[in-house]
């Protein structure tokens, strides 16, 4: 439970109400069934449920460990799942299969949520049985999801895409020729070379959350090998993933870069750059501390895909049929993945930012889409002022700004964790809960109650009386008062049941 006070009126509105009330429907129902698609017949998505985790964890515990248990059970031996699954029978969907290279990946953040949220260990010794045949712990189970990905490592080093990543869309397997034949189905090209940037990412971040829960089950031999694949990707992303302002997307089945600035259309993308900030990737310094692989990237997005309406998918929109990239490249200019703002992947934009200190940044990503602060120009945006939406045309669209498919979008989940876990700063931890606020130069402070594991959390951040450059990139939290005692770092230590902390967060 999260009740916040902040000085922006629609932050409050959707933090306190309707992005959690999102949240359990988007738990509820994933993405089976709404008015713009109905009916339950390719039943509720294994990555789409593992994200929508996420942002319902806290809410419904119970609940949420039920259904990690479930989606564990779609996974296969070789630690690969079904892409989607039927909640009443638990059984996996053979009509789409399997073959998306990134499911596996986001069961481990899942996961991860769900312990970090809890404490709760005793799910990771649970027996959960394969689809295939066998059973494994859902440790084991995380074991096989990671080992799915080191299989599966193309000639650059990254991770091949299979029929596609987090974007159905992207097809570099998938020479579809013939009218009304399934892209996403027709992985005809079974083994091929093309690689996601945007997995190596998920990778990275994926194995550092894997390594540190092979810590707390007490498995240092397992968290010092996580670590090391997790610092191998990265490496391997920064040498051959990085286009020289922005991260690559993927190489396609005949070794060209996609997502490049030596393509004519579809040059930058936005989930490598949210994603690849967000496993740590280009943090580091390059010439100076304002200079970094991840600053560098960002500031490529606000120059190349930043709209008032949000942040687009990717830039130029593909104008013609790519046969090589597959269906992205059937939609209009604007819409959907062809260069919509995809309100889904804005949020990794708003953590990243936020990561690297940058929280005027953040917050302004996170306002632009905002479905309060869009009730100003509904006649523009044209949908719920008080839900997400999966997509805000984009600027190649003639309607630019019009909202499309809300409700059912992992746009809930996502956004609930940037506000409220980057931009305010209160985040689940393994070991505690971390305070530390990123907030806008505008903003005094705010207040917050956050209950977690049992006990409550008076929270207060506030500037304190040097604040140097408000809203510079590195301004960061100087100390904590916890029950009226000054503390160093940020992490707040588990209370015990029924008690309450009261927890001041000075920033200077």
């Amino acid at each position: 439970m999260l009740v916040v006070d902040t000085p922006d009126e629609d932050t409050n509105r959707m933090v306190n109400i309707w992005n959690t009330y999102q949240c359990l429907v988007t738990f509820n129902m994933s993405r089976s069934v709404s008015s713009f698609e109905t009916g339950i017949s390719r039943g509720m998505g294994f990555r789409d449920s593992c994200q929508d985790l996420l942002g319902s964890v806290q809410l419904a515990p119970a609940r949420a460990r039920r259904r990690i248990i479930d989606l564990a059970a779609t996974q296969f031996g070789s630690g690969g799942a079904y892409h989607q699954y039927q909640p009443l029978t638990k059984t996996g969907n053979d009509a789409i299969g399997s073959g998306f290279n990134d499911d596996p990946l986001w069961l481990v953040l899942g996961v991860a949520a769900y312990l970090k949220e809890t404490g709760d260990t005793t799910i990771l010794d649970e027996p959960i049985p394969f689809s295939d045949g066998g059973t494994a712990t859902l440790y084991g189970h995380l074991e096989r999801s990671v080992g799915y990905t080191l299989d599966r490592i193309g000639p650059h080093g990254l991770p091949l895409i299979g029929r596609a990543d987090w974007n159905d869309c992207l097809n570099l397997n998938c020479f579809s020729e013939t009218p009304g034949e399934s892209f996403q189905t027709t992985e005809n090209l079974d083994g091929g070379v093309a690689e996601s940037v945007f997995i190596a990412g998920l990778f990275t971040l994926a194995a550092k959350e894997l390594a540190a829960i092979a810590a707390l089950a007490g498995r240092p031999d397992d968290a010092d090998s996580y670590w090391a694949d997790a610092e191998k990707m990265a490496a391997a992303t920064a040498e051959h993933g990085w286009d020289g302002e922005w991260f690559l997307r993927a190489y396609d089945h005949f070794g060209n870069p996609v997502g490049s600035s030596r393509n004519a259309e579809g040059k930058i993308f936005i989930e490598p750059q949210g994603m690849c900030v967000m496993g740590g990737i280009g943090t580091e310094e390059v010439d100076s501390p304002a200079s970094t692989l991840a600053t560098r990237a960002l500031a490529s997005v606000r120059e190349r895909l930043a709209t008032a309406h949000g942040v687009m998918l990717l830039q130029p929109p593909f104008t013609t049929y790519h046969v090589e990239l597959g269906e992205i490249s059937s939609y209009p200019p604007g819409y959907k993945e062809n260069a919509s703002v995809f309100c889904h992947t804005n949020p990794w934009v708003m953590i990243a930012a936020a990561m690297v200190g940058d929280g005027d940044a953040a917050f302004d990503y996170y306002k632009r889409i905002n479905p309060s602060a869009r009730e100003p120009i509904s006649e523009t945006h044209r949908c719920e002022p008080y839900v997400y939406a999966q997509m805000i045309a984009g600027r190649d669209a003639p309607t630019h700004g019009e909202a499309k498919n809300s409700w059912l979008t992992g746009t809930a989940a996502w956004n609930f964790v940037a506000i409220t876990q980057w931009i305010l700063g209160i985040r689940p931890e393994l070991g505690g809960l971390r305070v530390t606020p990123v907030l806008p130069a505008s903003w005094p402070g705010y207040t917050a109650t956050r209950r977690f594991r049992g006990a409550t959390y008076s929270i207060t951040a506030r500037r304190g009386a040097d604040p140097g450059a408000p809203g510079a990139p590195g301004v960061r939290v100087d100390y904590l008062v916890v029950d009226g005692r000054r503390v160093e770092g940020t992490l707040v230590p588990i209370a015990a049941p029924g008690s309450r902390v009261c927890v001041e967060a000075v920033i200077a």
